[in-house]
């Protein structure tokens, strides 16, 4: 199984952007994405920024990372 983890970006340059998720900040290749702006949201997969998302879905997304965590990821 792939996770992709929800972040928002805090800068782009040169194809790289920095993100944050939960608290957390990386470099990732933003060269797959057009159009990439500080504040959006994008889902991460293996250091690269693979899709833009809403923050609704950031949000959701981040809130069954924490639920799956809590749980052992017993389901």
């Amino acid at each position: 199984m792939c996770v992709g983890i929800p972040a928002k970006v805090v800068s782009v340059a040169h194809g790289t952007a920095i993100v944050d998720a939960s608290g957390a900040r990386r470099e990732v290749s933003a060269e797959l994405l057009a159009a990439l702006d500080p504040g959006d949201y994008v889902m991460v997969h293996a250091g690269l920024a693979i899709a833009k998302i809403t923050s609704d879905d950031e949000a959701e997304s981040a809130a069954l990372l924490v639920d799956t965590a809590s749980d052992g990821g017993q389901r």
